[in-house]
């Protein structure tokens, strides 16, 4: 009795889920926006406005509500929301909404913190619910985040919304071990949450993998994923998704290149910026300083600050993992009085989620590269988030601060800015970042180069972790593009080398050319100077300035610019420059044969061939050629050397032939089960006979034609010597048939 009840409450179950979907439908059909409006400059909401159809049929407009349960969801998806807190709309899930739930292409930018993640979901969900996705239709979503954490983030939000779905998702991201169970999984899941690294990973190598059903691609941070450094797993990742599909892309800097939509295969896409016309680019509740500090006191000043906010949680900004890894090392040992923790790309994953999880927790300082600066939510907030190093640009500055200050909550972010650097202030003005320049208070700070420079001493592991630090920022000041702002020549090397507590400041190697040529001209005359304006760009050798083997890091050097004679480029007898790098020279084919002109030993001036040519006097030294003499020389020259190339290809045919006879011999050897044995060098001109043992069949040794005994008999074209006492009487038997058949054949 129980079974057949049961059976009737899933087809009824069943029945309300397609009644919902077909009231879902018409609900969002109704009430579709127009293709390029922005809902947010609709009029609000009626509050007495029933919520879907009321008794006459009309549905509820939901382009310009602003609660989750005023939209055209499924109730599994607003039960999630409303289990995870979330009642009210932010303006970019107001704007994108409307929009992707009747299926449009979106381009969402928006402030950070501001809640991009619930604007595509949410629209994710409710698209598979409405096509009745299940676990045989295989994957209907792929979610591609540009970091581990930050796809970790938006898993935790999928399954906390989505928990009353029966759709099943996986995490599928770097750093971890667990690729073989993955592979048994990933064919039976809904939504993919995962690195583009991964997911290229499945796609090559996991056996059925299948996306032609994909109905949402997500790119977050989608300028990050789009940059340079995806470029290739990107194309190859999206060269195999279906072109028939609806796409998100989502960040705070939103990229608005038509050959980036082109490669997306996107199709008229909802462009929604939300905070474009807001007075500033960041967040309101943020508050921006920017002092000025000399890179060599940055440490000095980073400490203090520390000293001075040790019951603040601290996100402080390194451009390098090696950085990170001194920073955090120096100060660990110096003791701050407030735990202190790092984060960078190559550490190991699961270590990477447990310093994030403690972040989030206590409040700490982590030292971290931009690995950090995209996309994560900390639990509990960040105090204070402190850019030591400054940012590449405008965009990497905005999603460093958005750590801070998110949705509702307030921060505070302070930027160390070197004096060669306040360039980018005005960039950061540009861009409708109110950001204020104030002066440190010198009298509570407390150099620290000191301490460093003892505790390089006394820990063997420190002085690497310091030059490797301070090699890997000026690499990275030096690939900036923008050298107005980051220019290594501007830097006071020796100052930051001593800084980091360093005895001697490390060489580093520049492979830039306007130095190279400043550094020659510099040890030169002016007229050299003018000459060397004319030099090709690889006229300073790479041993003096090029880039390190092992480090690829780069050295700043004093190198003594050596001299070299000037006389083929001009008369003038001054100073010059050796040319170290050996460079090809071009051939002048049109130079008459012969005409080079040589020394001898004293010194005087004698044309090539000379012994051959008939010398006349008057002509200081130099001597004119017989051309027929020389013609009947190279004739004989060319001669010799033919007859000498004939000889060594008849060499060589022969040894070849001689390692051909060696190979049929030894698999004729193997074939009859003899047993192999090391052959010396000696042994491959012609086998010597070896005893064999007593215990062992007998072994037949084949010599070439012209080492074999006047009496013996040919077989397949060889000689055979048999030792008639080593052998048994069928195997001699076996020997008589053959030599009889090939003597009848013969």
């Amino acid at each position: 009795m129980r079974r057949p009840k049961s059976r009737n409450f899933n087809k009824q179950k069943k029945l309300s889920e397609t009644q919902e979907i077909e009231l879902l439908d018409s609900w969002i059909e109704s009430g579709k926006p127009d293709s390029g409006s922005n809902p947010l400059s609709l009029p609000p909401f009626p509050k007495d406005a029933p919520i879907g159809r009321n008794d006459e049929g009309v549905f509820s407009p939901y382009t310009g509500c602003h609660k989750f349960s005023q939209l055209p969801i499924s109730q599994k998806t607003k039960d999630g929301l409303k289990n995870a807190k979330y009642s009210k709309m932010t303006d970019i899930q107001r704007a994108s909404l409307p929009h992707s739930i009747c299926g449009r292409d979106i381009l969402g930018a928006a402030k950070t913190g501001s809640g991009k993640t619930l604007a595509f979901i949410i629209p994710v969900l409710e698209k598979l619910y409405r096509a009745k996705w299940g676990p045989e239709d295989g994957v209907g979503s792929i979610i591609i985040s540009p970091t581990r954490e930050l796809a970790a983030q938006l898993f935790e939000v999928l399954t906390s919304v989505g928990k009353y779905h029966g759709l099943s998702a996986g995490l599928l991201i770097g750093g971890r071990k667990g690729v073989d169970t993955e592979r048994e999984h990933v064919n039976d899941l809904n939504i993919l949450v995962c690195t583009p690294g991964r997911l290229l990973q499945h796609m090559d190598e996991t056996p059925n993998f299948d996306c032609s059903n994909l109905q949402v691609l997500v790119l977050d941070e989608a300028d990050r994923i789009l940059d340079v450094g995806f470029k290739k797993a990107l194309n190859a990742i999206v060269s195999q998704l279906p072109k028939q599909r609806q796409t998100f892309l989502f960040s705070a800097t939103q990229t608005k290149s038509i050959q980036d939509l082109a490669r997306l295969s996107l199709k008229d896409p909802e462009y929604l910026s939300v905070h474009e016309e807001s007075v500033t680019a960041t967040p309101n509740r943020l508050q921006q300083t920017a002092v000025v500090v000399p890179l060599d006191q940055k440490l000095d000043m980073l400490w203090s600050f520390i000293k001075a906010h040790l019951n603040s949680r601290i996100l402080v900004f390194l451009s390098t993992s090696k950085q990170v890894k001194f920073a955090f090392e120096a100060f660990k040992r110096l003791r701050p009085g407030i735990p202190l923790k790092c984060l960078y790309g190559r550490m190991n994953q699961e270590k990477r989620m447990n310093i994030y999880s403690h972040f989030c927790e206590k409040q700490s300082v982590l030292f971290s590269t931009d690995v950090a600066s995209r996309g994560l939510d900390f639990n509990k907030g960040v105090d204070w988030v402190v850019q030591v190093d400054c940012p590449e640009d405008v965009a990497a500055y905005i999603h460093r601060v958005g750590r801070t200050a998110r949705y509702l909550n307030g921060g505070k972010s302070v930027l160390f800015l070197a004096p060669s650097e306040m360039k980018m202030l005005d960039h950061l003005k540009e861009k409708k970042i109110p950001i204020q320049i104030i002066k440190a208070n010198t009298k509570r700070l407390q150099p620290i180069s000191g301490l460093l420079a003892s505790l390089l001493v006394k820990d063997a592991s420190l002085p690497q972790l310091a030059q490797r630090a301070f090699i890997t920022y000026l690499k990275s000041i030096h690939i900036q593009r923008v050298k107005e702002i980051f220019d290594v020549e501007k830097l006071p090397i020796e100052e930051f080398s001593a800084s980091l507590g360093l005895p001697l400041t490390p060489k580093v190697r520049f492979l830039k050319q306007k130095s190279k040529v400043k550094a020659v001209s510099e040890e030169s005359s002016p007229q050299v100077e003018d000459k060397l304006s004319h030099l090709p760009g690889e006229f300073i050798a790479k041993e003096e300035f090029g880039i390190d083997e092992e480090d690829g890091d780069f050295v700043l050097k004093e190198t003594p610019v050596e001299e070299v004679k000037l006389t083929a480029m001009g008369d003038h007898p001054g100073p010059s420059t050796r040319v170290l790098k050996k460079k090809k020279l071009k051939i002048n084919i049109h130079r008459p044969v012969g005409s080079r002109v040589v020394f001898d030993e004293e010194g005087t001036a004698l044309a090539p061939f000379a012994s051959l040519a008939d010398v006349e006097s008057g002509q200081g030294g130099m001597a004119n050629l017989d051309r027929e003499t020389v013609n009947k020389r190279y004739a004989e020259m060319k001669a010799e050397l033919r007859k000498r190339d004939v000889e060594e290809d008849k060499l060589l045919g022969r040894q070849r032939l001689k390692e051909k006879r060696m190979k049929k011999k030894m698999k004729l050897k193997r074939g009859r089960g003899e047993e192999d044995e090391d052959l010396s060098a000696s042994d491959r001109e012609g086998y010597e006979e070896a005893e064999p043992s007593a215990a062992k069949r007998a072994k037949v040794y084949f010599h070439s034609d012209s080492e074999s005994e006047e009496g013996s008999k040919r077989i397949d074209n060889k000689k055979s010597v048999v030792d008639s006492d080593t052998i048994s009487l069928a195997a001699q038997e076996e020997l008589a048939l053959k030599l009889l058949s090939s003597m009848h054949y013969s």
